[in-house]
């Protein structure tokens, strides 16, 4: 056979190879060169959890994010937004979401796969110094994409392609990244504002690593474990006696499911188990990460007012009480003031409207306007409340002396204000009357009844949008004491102090505080789970794993100052504990 005359014409655009040319090495097109760096890069990827807050040089956030936009799409049709978030107040928002989320799903989990979930450090959102929320825009029907027709949920496996490419640059430019999906679609869209017809596919966390995992953290927490290739590989067709590849596990609850086992998620310095000190070991992270590791003592302090509200029946007990366990905390003799003494802080008391005149000894924060019973009128002029939130926040910007620095503990007293806690947490969680209002101290259920009936007829009289609007919500069914309160979370925040919640009351004046400013949330920590119903959901809704379950009810800061001591412990556990390497 003779050569043919006839010299092949080269395109000069696209494929110059012929059929021959491929034929006669089918190998050529590989990148030899290549092939042992990718492959490293692909088995070293992590999902990263901790970083440093140095900044990403802008060159290499470009190359990451031209890395996910070389991914492969369906009908190229290339639907990957990606959303860049470096404001800090979104990604306060942001870290609220995932927390609250932790805690729902932990709800759905057998009993000890939840444990090891709330061990787990599932995001690094606040720490993260950038986030890319990665969007997918359907706006445009399936049938107009090549592709979608058949499969129109291509184009969402194709952002989850550029994400796989994002995480892998980031891996060789040497910054971490976390995909964080702890969160409700609906509410992470809102978050950034996305329109109709655009979703997310969740949050990556992008900076420079603060640890360095030789492998996946679930993995190393006893979690799960990677397969074998085997496990996941069938050929041709799916085995007709279905014995291919085992379904993933569930860890949702089933009676005999066997308990997950598993380590700590990450290891530190300290010559102990990671993590050993449990829920302890987080709240003392909190605390350190306020700056305040070295904390070795605090204050608690307590607010007290009376409500209009107890003269329609809501209450087992007289009005006096209040002036009783407010002068009984200003000697210092309250069940307050006595723990709080015990786990060596200071007690500092706030008159924010006790009946029968001002309180001798305690901090004056009296409302000046009139007051109304929330279900016939609103708890408070809207002047009242922005005094009172100011009150609150110069408590803990060195204007009262009384106030130690260290931990502030926070407790109420005030005869009927679980009604008035109750009705406040209704009104910002959009919840039914029913499922946040309890019997209070002492009462029976003649008095549950009258009390939800104030509850209902309040929300009915303030109107809705109140989860929108909390200082309305204050004016319409908040306590002078909560309003301190919630004015005391804020300056605690905005001062780096650690916050220590007490019971039900306390932590509806703490999500005020988080809906006015969700940064707030990073400085709480949740003393303890009270009796009163609806503490569960105000503690969900702040994405707040409590330190105590003691069932307590005694009101007065006392669980704030028990687990004030018992966190004080632990820094001092902390500090003394040997290190190693």
């Amino acid at each position: 056979m003779t050569a043919s005359p006839w010299p092949r014409p080269v395109p000069l655009v696209g494929d110059a190879t012929s059929a021959a040319e491929r034929a006669g090495d089918p190998a050529a097109w590989a990148m030899p060169e290549h092939a042992g760096g990718l492959y490293a890069v692909v088995g070293a990827r992590r999902d990263v959890r901790r970083y440093r807050p140095d900044p990403v040089p802008d060159e290499v956030l470009e190359r990451v994010l031209a890395a996910g936009h070389a991914a492969p799409s369906v009908g190229h049709s290339q639907p990957w937004r990606f959303l860049v978030v470096r404001d800090p107040a979104t990604r306060d928002r942001a870290a609220v979401l995932t927390d609250r989320e932790r805690l729902r799903q932990a709800a759905q989990l057998e009993p000890d796969a939840a444990r090891r979930l709330l061990d787990l450090q599932l995001e690094g959102v606040r720490e993260a110094p950038l986030g890319i929320v990665v969007c997918c825009d359907r706006r445009t029907p399936p049938a107009g994409v090549l592709g979608r027709a058949t499969f129109p949920d291509a184009d969402l496996w194709s952002c989850a392609a550029a994400i796989q490419n994002l995480w892998l640059a980031a891996r060789a430019e040497g910054l971490g990244m976390g995909w964080v999906t702890l969160f409700r679609p609906e509410e992470l869209a809102g978050l950034v504002g996305l329109p109709d017809g655009v979703v997310t596919l969740g949050w990556l966390c992008l900076g420079w690593p603060d640890e360095r995992p030789p492998a996946p953290g679930l993995e190393r927490a006893g979690w799960s474990r990677r397969l074998p290739l085997s496990a996941v590989v069938v050929e041709d067709r799916w085995p007709a006696d279905d014995g291919g590849p085992a379904a993933p596990p569930s860890h949702l609850r089933a009676p005999g499911r066997e308990a997950v086992v598993g380590a700590r998620d990450e290891a530190d310095r300290l010559l102990t188990p990671p993590g050993s000190l449990g829920v302890l070991d987080r709240a003392v992270d909190r605390v350190v990460a306020l700056g305040r590791g070295d904390a070795t003592g605090g204050t608690l302090v307590l607010a007290a007012a009376d409500h209009p509200v107890a003269g329609l029946g809501v209450s087992a007990y007289e009005v006096r009480v209040t002036r009783d366990v407010a002068r009984a905390a200003v000697a210092g003799v309250s069940v307050g003031a006595t723990a709080a003494a015990a786990a060596g802080l200071a007690t500092v008391v706030v008159d924010a409207g006790v009946a029968g005149g001002p309180l001798d000894g305690a901090v004056d924060a009296r409302p000046a306007g009139p007051r109304g019973d929330l279900a016939g009128a609103p708890a408070l002029p809207p002047a009242d409340v922005e005094r009172l939130l100011v009150a609150g926040r110069d408590l803990v910007a060195g204007r009262e002396p009384g106030v130690r620095d260290g931990l502030l503990a926070l407790g109420e007293v005030g005869v009927g204000n679980t009604t008035v806690a109750a009705a406040l947490a209704a009104g910002l969680l959009g919840a039914d009357p029913a499922d946040v209002t309890g019997l209070g101290a002492g009462a029976d259920s003649a008095v549950l009844e009258r009390k939800r009936a104030v509850v209902a007829a309040a929300l009915a009289r303030a109107g809705h949008g109140l989860d929108r609007d909390p200082a309305r919500a204050l004016a319409e069914l908040g306590g002078p004491e909560l309003t301190v309160l919630t004015g005391a979370v804020l300056g605690a925040a905005r001062a780096g102090t650690p916050v220590v919640l007490d019971g039900f009351a306390v932590s509806v004046a703490a999500l005020a505080a988080v809906l006015l400013e969700p940064g707030a949330q990073a400085a709480l920590v949740a003393g303890q789970r009270s009796r009163e119903r609806g503490h569960d959901l105000v503690l969900q809704a702040l994405g707040l794993e409590p330190l105590l379950d003691l069932r307590l009810r005694a009101g007065e800061g006392a669980g704030a100052a028990l687990a004030a001591g018992l966190l004080l412990d632990g820094l001092r556990v902390r500090r003394g504990t040997a290190r190693v390497g």
